[in-house]
């Protein structure tokens, strides 16, 4: 695992607390996202809470992202309801977005220790579900 930081894109972060103060309402909706595409534009989301579990902020960045044409992310921030600030990916979405996005960095810490990491950093030793499957073994 690296120690690697990257400068906090601070305008992200207000991005998701924005959109967590004012369309995160009751249960359903307790946390919101923020993406910074490569091209600068930034992609904002919520989550889809329900009892079995449904999509976190982070994955429905993604799809809106897509939905948009966005394709290549570069930095991402969760955050959540009722002022509770950066909140980290759960394993999940750690997942995901290393899959998604391996050059991603993602912005965690609180208060002065906010910082933007490697995704690479947050699922160290990671599983990648690519490089095992049995077509790009063959091809090897």
């Amino acid at each position: 695992m690296t120690t690697q930081t990257h400068p906090v894109d601070h305008e992200l972060i207000q991005a998701a607390a924005h959109i967590a103060r004012t369309r995160c309402r009751g249960e359903n909706h307790t946390m919101a996202a923020a993406a910074r595409a490569r091209d600068g534009r930034i992609v904002t989301a919520v989550n889809a809470y329900h009892f079995t579990g449904g999509p976190c902020a982070e994955l429905v960045v993604i799809g809106t992202a897509a939905a948009q044409g966005i394709y290549e992310l570069d930095t991402m921030v969760a955050v959540g309801d009722r002022d509770r600030g950066v909140v980290p990916p759960c394993g999940r979405c750690r997942q995901v977005l290393l899959e998604y996005f391996p050059e991603l960095k993602v912005i965690v810490g609180e208060g002065e220790r906010v910082r933007a990491v490697p995704v690479t950093d947050l699922l160290p030793e990671s599983y990648v579900w690519a490089d095992h499957q049995l077509d790009q073994l063959d091809a090897e």
